[in-house]
């Protein structure tokens, strides 16, 4: 973003912190967004590094807009930076922004995708260079950044390595809650600290700004960490001292040199507190605390709703083994307080709205989350954990392999996924049979098109056959279906008759996440849940069929998280 005045806010011995703004007025309609800008930088006495936030507001006069990514941007030498790093499991020396130049790259279906076919080092010959193959999800995406790793022939006094790091101290300015996926680095070297953006998401995390909607936000401040190792110890030391710093700026949060006013203090937040509880009456009829439950505060809407938020704040934390939680640092303001607990389906959402205010403390209490649940399970295909990463993923395409993936966790970053599809099942598509098929090698991780011969694609149908001793023919079943990322697809469900029209369910045309081409396993959650008339069952083999009807193009498909098959409610078991 352009700026175009320049203050000096502190200076002193121990702190320097400088002001960028462009302030917005009716002769700049048309040329730049409705917004204030006011970016600052801020270096300290003994800090490696320095701090940059940025305060955006949109005065409730002035003309509406959409405003869809928003983030920083650093291109540290490309001369000098070549190993890359965002986690433990997730770092490599990477080809250099040369070789996707068209000299030296071929640009693929996907055309943030480049397989490097000519690259200045022979190394990286026949690899795909793709930025969202370096992903992170929010709730882990704290530190990365790159190392420069000097030749072995250069000289000793040369040999020094230095890193170049961006560190996250909080998520609460960032969009849509803890799982929400942000590029991180990738090959320029390019390092970034998104704020907001659409991805994985679509259009429903596009900031929409109406007329006489007044908006002001702090994103920020994050910090620019730079280390170095002159002591002949492995590079790979400055990840570990970066991952230390990162742990020390989290504790240090809030700060308390920002000098704007809109960035507020630790005695100006609020604190909320409680316990989680699970029941799902037909495996227990306790009240049971779970350990790992997310916990947070967003914008009040509806249940799920934090995951479509961005203007707000959100505020997340996690239960410890007794289910008890503290969500701190809290912003002022009215929240609704939402959840998720992985091995069970579906949201939670308190009934109250929780209004924080400077300096308060909330009490919420035993907070009892009953899942979606009807009747007993009679069966179920996965892990209820909002992604579909314990199904089956192939083995990619020789010629389009990113080498760091291989024998990887996680394998379903590499590229072209998606034509594997056609491959596996070139004629006849999935079939899964309860009892003895295994979803993590019968069930393939997404239900996306098939590529037919003539370069067109069609739809797919996925059978679920299974077996029914006693059916009640007067009762009500309940199919649960959660999804963990849905792109321009069309589900339907038939039972027992694949030609049946209508289809017993089906959504319209639905989702934007771009997860499958993006290599992310899941974007935004949804749950259907699909009423199954006891008289559409038959007494022995049994098929659901589940068809993703749309057609338009490679990307387009479902990547499921859990489904459920449930019994008629009135039967009630629990232990």
């Amino acid at each position: 973003m352009e700026t175009n005045n320049l203050t000096v806010i502190v200076e002193n011995e121990e702190q320097v912190e400088l002001s960028f703004t462009r302030i917005w007025n009716f002769s700049l309609e048309g040329k730049f967004a409705p917004l204030n800008f006011d970016k600052r930088f801020i270096m300290l006495r003994d800090s490696s590094g320095f701090y940059t936030y940025a305060i955006y507001e949109h005065l409730k006069e002035w003309p509406a807009f959409d405003l869809d990514n928003t983030r920083v941007a650093f291109k540290p030498r490309k001369d000098k930076f070549n190993y890359m790093v965002i986690a433990d499991n997730r770092q490599r020396f990477m080809p250099r922004s040369d070789d996707r130049l068209p000299e030296r790259g071929e640009v693929l279906a996907y055309p943030e995708a480049v397989r490097l076919v000519n690259p200045v080092e022979p190394e990286f010959k026949g690899e795909v260079d793709d930025k969202y193959e370096y992903s992170i999800e929010s709730r882990k995406n704290q530190v990365h950044g790159w190392i420069s790793i000097n030749s072995s022939s250069e000289s000793e006094s040369e040999s020094k390595s230095t890193g170049f790091w961006i560190i996250t101290p909080s998520n609460e300015f960032r969009s849509a809650g803890p799982l929400k996926q942000y590029l991180a680095s990738h090959v320029g070297p390019t390092s970034l600290s998104v704020f907001h953006s659409t991805h994985y998401s679509g259009a429903d995390l596009i900031m929409k700004f109406g007329v006489n909607e007044a908006w002001k936000k702090v994103f920020g401040p994050i910090f620019i960490y730079l280390n170095s190792n002159s002591d002949g110890f492995s590079p790979i030391n400055l990840w570990e001292d970066a991952k230390h710093q990162m742990v020390n700026e989290v504790e240090r949060w809030p700060y308390t040199f920002p000098a704007s006013k809109d960035f507020l203090s630790s005695d100006q937040r609020g604190k909320v507190e409680g316990r989680l509880l699970v029941r799902d009456r037909f495996i227990s009829d306790t009240f049971v605390p779970v350990k790992g439950a997310y916990l947070g505060l967003a914008h009040p809407g509806d249940v799920g709703s934090w995951q479509r938020e961005c203007k707000g704040y959100q505020f997340w934390t996690i239960t410890d083994d007794k289910g008890y939680f503290s969500i701190i640092n809290i912003l002022p303001g009215d929240y609704n307080l939402y959840s998720w607990v992985n091995g069970f389906i579906g949201d939670y959402q308190y009934n109250k709205v929780i209004n924080i205010t400077s300096g308060s403390e909330i009490k919420v209490g035993e907070l009892v989350y009953e899942p979606p649940r009807d009747g007993p399970t009679l069966w179920e295909i996965g892990i209820p954990d909002r992604s579909a990463a314990e199904f089956y993923v192939p083995d990619p395409n020789p010629l389009y392999v990113n080498k760091l993936y291989l024998n990887h966790s996680d394998r379903y970053r590499q590229y072209g996924l998606w034509e594997r599809y056609a491959e596996l099942y070139p004629k006849e598509d999935l079939v899964y049979n309860v009892g003895t098929s295994d979803y993590k090698k019968d069930w393939y991780f997404a239900q996306n098109t098939r590529k037919k011969d003539n370069n067109t694609y069609e739809g797919t149908t996925w059978q679920i056959n299974f077996n029914l001793d006693r059916v009640n023919t007067n009762g009500t079943y309940k199919l649960r279906l959660a999804l963990a990322s849905v792109h321009f697809a069309e589900l339907q469900v038939r039972i027992n008759n694949a030609d049946a029209n209508p289809p017993l369910f089906r959504t319209e045309i639905i989702g934007k996440d771009n997860t499958i081409a993006r290599h992310g396993i899941h974007g935004m959650y949804r749950l259907y849940n699909v009423d199954v008339q006891g008289s559409l069952l038959v007494n022995g083999n049994n098929t659901i069929f589940l068809t993703q009807a749309a057609s338009n193009g490679p990307f387009v498909g479902i990547l499921y998280d859990y489904i459920r098959l449930e019994g008629p409610s009135q039967v009630h078991f629990y232990d």
